[in-house]
């Protein structure tokens, strides 16, 4: 592979699959709220936080973790500045004592701090605005969940930086699943293997979290019962019972795909639990977690981090072309796998984060394994039928184009339904 090519999928793996708490979206409203409270220098009298729907939306259902079981937008921001550190970004909130949840419980119950929708903002916007006396900081996060692009002191700019470089992060548009094959297969581990063994180490424990203890509506648990012999379907219940731990309120840290611990856990789990069931190598798995890391990356590069679109739905199908490099599947066998699983399940809603993600993460995980089932006996959804067209790539940029744009009414419509509009 091409060294330039190289080098550029080595940074976005290590852009990307970063460690963090809780559901992604309260935990980037701490970071903001938690940087706003340093440049401001003292305990703000008055706050007010500027979210764009999806951030709304993926805050309203998920309990915040180290809150005492709180959930909601101010209660995300109020945590943030009373005990977050910035300094540790997605895990801002880690350190938090029980008297911070008290005192989080008390400002949030004497009104310090609203919550506003900023309509007209990216769908990854949070805007932080902290008041002391004459005293005044702002703060703006936008693009990726810990990507601060805006500081403000007393009403004068002090900070910006809009964009993010791709010389910083990588270029995602680079990708493709040939290259990610190529890349999977060549890789010198040594290059990734702090930032793969860490996302194993993360994801299982949560992972084992949900399995053990009762989260949510425990949907991992709830697959165990219909016999734990049968590999497909530990797989579908290691994923689930990960989100089924991360939307209650678990505080153990996971490492994120495409800005979503959900997605993360996803790529993670199916992946591990069958290379542990076939008893390959420790070089292998890790080769098969690069692949589906990045091709769950590539998929959601079209979509954005944020929309109407169930990333769940990406991460299942490239944690089944992740099982499918486990068994030495080849590109068209891993490109049909894509194709099976998208023609089947692509555009599940995406109506927020909670409880449900575990059922959905599942069935994502199932309709993968089952495309996978269907490309090694070189059985796939013909091309030219509904959005499975041309070819792999193309049917890619397909479901891309339906997350992003055609969804964009979905999402308006799932958002005046949570609020009450």
């Amino acid at each position: 592979m091409d060294k330039m090519q190289y080098d550029n999928y080595v940074k976005i793996l290590k852009g990307e699959l970063i460690p963090a708490m809780g559901c992604t979206e309260p935990i980037a409203i701490a970071f903001t709220a938690a940087k706003a409270r340093e440049v401001l220098g003292q305990t703000p009298e008055q706050m007010v936080v500027r979210c764009s729907g999806n951030i709304i939306k993926n805050v309203k259902g998920v309990v915040v973790p180290n809150s005492g079981g709180q959930k909601g937008v101010e209660v995300a921001a109020i945590l943030g500045v009373v005990a977050g550190k910035p300094e540790l970004e997605l895990e801002v909130i880690s350190q938090v004592k029980q008297e911070d949840i008290d005192k989080t419980k008390t400002l949030y119950s004497q009104g310090i701090c609203s919550c506003e929708l900023e309509e007209g903002e990216e769908n990854l916007f949070i805007r932080v605005e902290l008041t002391a006396g004459q005293e005044t900081a702002a703060v703006e996060v936008r693009i990726k969940h810990n990507h601060i692009a805006r500081i403000e002191k007393n009403g004068q700019l002090i900070f910006e930086k809009p964009d993010i470089a791709i010389q910083e992060s990588g270029d995602k548009s680079k990708l493709n699943i040939r290259d990610i094959l190529q890349f999977a297969d060549e890789v010198n581990l040594d290059d990734v293997r702090e930032i793969i063994s860490r996302q194993i180490k993360y994801n299982s424990a949560i992972s084992e979290e949900g399995l053990t203890n009762k989260w949510g509506a425990q949907v991992g648990q709830t697959f165990l019962r219909f016999g734990s012999n049968d590999v497909r379907i530990r797989a579908r219940a290691a994923a689930a019972a990960g989100s089924d731990a991360r939307m209650n309120g678990c505080a153990l840290p996971v490492v994120i795909n495409s800005g979503s611990g959900n997605q993360g856990i996803t790529c993670t789990m199916p992946v591990v639990v069958y290379a542990e069931e076939i008893g390959v190598d420790e070089d292998t798995l890790y080769r098969a977690l690069v692949l589906t890391n990045l091709l769950s990356l590539h998929q959601k590069r079209y979509i954005g981090n944020l929309s109407a679109y169930c990333g769940a739905v990406s991460a299942g199908a490239a944690a089944a072309c992740g099982i499918a490099y486990l068994n030495g599947a080849d590109y068209d066998v891993i490109g049909k796998t894509l194709i099976n699983s998208l023609g089947n399940v692509g555009g599940i809603i995406c109506d927020g984060a909670k409880a449900s993600c575990a059922a959905k993460i599942s069935s994502a995980v199932d309709a993968g394994i089952m495309g996978y089932e269907m490309a090694k006996h070189d059985l796939f959804f013909p091309f030219g039928e509904g959005l499975v067209e041309k070819d792999y790539e193309q049917t890619i940029q397909n479901i891309g184009r339906m997350g992003c744009y055609g969804m964009k009414s979905t999402d308006v419509e799932i958002l005046n339904i949570m609020i009450g509009k």
